[in-house]
């Protein structure tokens, strides 16, 4: 190569990266460039969002308040401050959430937790139009909750829910909520993680992790990806401070169609399909001594008699890999993408047998109940007073995830400050025995526990394991 060639390659090289490594920060040039944003995506989406107010009626539990003087100055607001007057006996007291309008006829969908135990609900538009809200549905479960507006001319605005199956980590995502009371409030982060399991918030654990900052007042609003869809309902943060640390939780939108789906068709729990078998997560031994190549997949530990798995030829032991093609990483993991599923027809399991890849069909159909529940809440003088029972049925049993007894009594709910409380019953224990009475029907444990004993003797199964209490009567 000769002097002047090298020159001419010297001057296009320089020409070519002189001016990159040059580059300075710029006034925007142009009205396109400056109006770059999220702004309609918002206006799309956050018309549907609403605020959730909950109220609930609580008793005074400040001393004070006993003494009429002390209730002239310490009293409700707006009491009147006259001597003898003596107020409310109950105080109001009021919570806060987010929702978001899924459907023109005015169906809301909230968490469950932000109207839980309330007396009476409200929502506020973002048009700042108020109406009261009936419940239609509450599922604990997943920790939704669907409303409907009363009252209201013509159709309400609404927003569209989407697919989270579309996401990707790394996807940008929008959270509008009323966080703290503030007004309706836009942030924006990306999706941090998928297939959040293993967290304890409700039964079906697999989140959209995200850092948009979700705060206290978030609960039960959107998690907006970029075409203005509503792509999950956010439920939890992780917090050390009770602020947003870049840490938050959203439930799904797959789920929450489930849960709306049922809503939708009239019914007041949510239908969904029932495997009938009792998975474990795969530690690293248990990889070991299976020959994995890393702990993965949901282990059957046992099969209920009669139900699809036995159907389909579940075995204990059979180690299940994917449901309908879509790889599962832990028991969490396949009860999402199983519930999710829809009703009606089968969906193919992938499982390892003894070290063989298989595959079965299992029918999606909803868990039968067999019995009649026959509700009862104890009053008497037992042990037992205060807690609420039902008989089992496969439904009970999959609705309580007690799956070990499939018949006998379960504890639904237990009062508060009640003797069922004091004697640690729990919900999800099913009472097998009571003074040398079998209770197969909650008929026999109200029959029992009406008589007086000076020794209460009890037998219960929790957790799989069998236990039994010496009570004074």
């Amino acid at each position: 190569m000769n002097m002047l060639s090298r020159f001419a390659l010297a001057f296009i090289l320089v020409a070519t990266i002189v001016p990159a490594q040059a580059q300075q920060p710029r006034v925007p040039a142009s009205r396109a460039e400056i109006g770059l944003s999220f702004a309609p995506v918002v206006a799309r989406t956050a018309p549907g969002i609403v605020n959730v107010y909950a109220l609930k009626s609580m008793p005074r539990n400040n001393p004070l308040l006993d003494d009429p003087f002390f209730r002239r100055f310490f009293g409700d607001r707006g009491g009147p401050d006259v001597p003898g007057f003596d107020g409310p006996s109950e105080r109001i007291q009021r919570s806060l959430g987010s929702g978001v309008l899924v459907d023109p006829s005015g169906i809301v969908v909230t968490n469950n937790h932000v109207i839980e135990g309330a007396d009476e609900v409200r929502v506020a538009l973002a048009d700042k139009r108020e109406f009261d809200a009936e419940l239609v549905l509450r599922d604990q479960r997943t920790d939704l909750a669907i409303l409907r507006l009363k009252g209201g001319k013509g159709a309400f605005p609404f927003a569209e829910l989407g697919s989270s199956d579309d996401l990707e980590v790394g996807d940008i995502v929008l959270a509008i909520g009323n966080p703290f009371g503030v007004g309706q409030t836009v942030t924006q982060g990306i999706v941090s993680a998928l297939a959040r399991t293993q967290l304890g918030i409700t039964d079906y654990g697999f989140f959209i992790q995200t850092d948009a900052a979700i705060n206290p007042g978030n609960s039960g609003g959107a998690l907006v990806d970029g075409a203005g869809r509503v792509v999950g309902i956010n439920t939890a943060i992780f917090s050390r401070s009770g602020g947003s640390q870049g840490i938050g939780f959203a439930i799904p939108a797959d789920m929450v169609r489930v849960v709306l789906q049922s809503a939708l068709g009239g019914s007041k729990v949510v239908r969904r399909p029932w495997l009938g078998a009792n998975l474990q997560k795969v530690t690293v031994d248990i990889a070991e001594g299976l020959d994995l190549p890393r702990p993965t997949g949901a282990l059957v530990q046992s099969v209920v008699p009669r139900s699809p798995a036995a159907g389909a030829g579940l075995k204990p032991g059979d180690l299940i890999v994917s449901v309908a093609g879509q790889a599962i990483d832990d028991p969490d993991g396949f009860g999402y993408r199983f519930a999710t599923r829809p009703l009606g027809g089968s969906t193919q399991l992938g499982i390892i047998r003894q070290g063989r890849e298989m595959s079965l069909d299992v029918a999606l159909q909803s868990a039968p109940e067999t019995t009649p529940r026959d509700e009862l809440t104890l009053d008497n003088r037992s042990p037992f007073a205060g807690a609420t029972v039902v008989n089992l049925s496969p439904a009970v049993a999959e609705e309580m995830r007690t799956i070990e007894v499939e018949s006998g009594v379960v504890v639904t709910a237990v009062a508060e400050n009640s003797p069922a409380e004091r004697f640690n019953l729990r919900a999800g224990d099913v009472v097998l025995e009571v003074n040398g009475t079998e209770i197969a029907h909650t008929a026999d444990l109200a029959q029992v526990t009406a008589q007086r004993s000076r020794i209460w003797r009890i037998t219960l199964q929790r957790g799989g394991r069998k236990l039994t209490a010496m009570l004074p009567g």
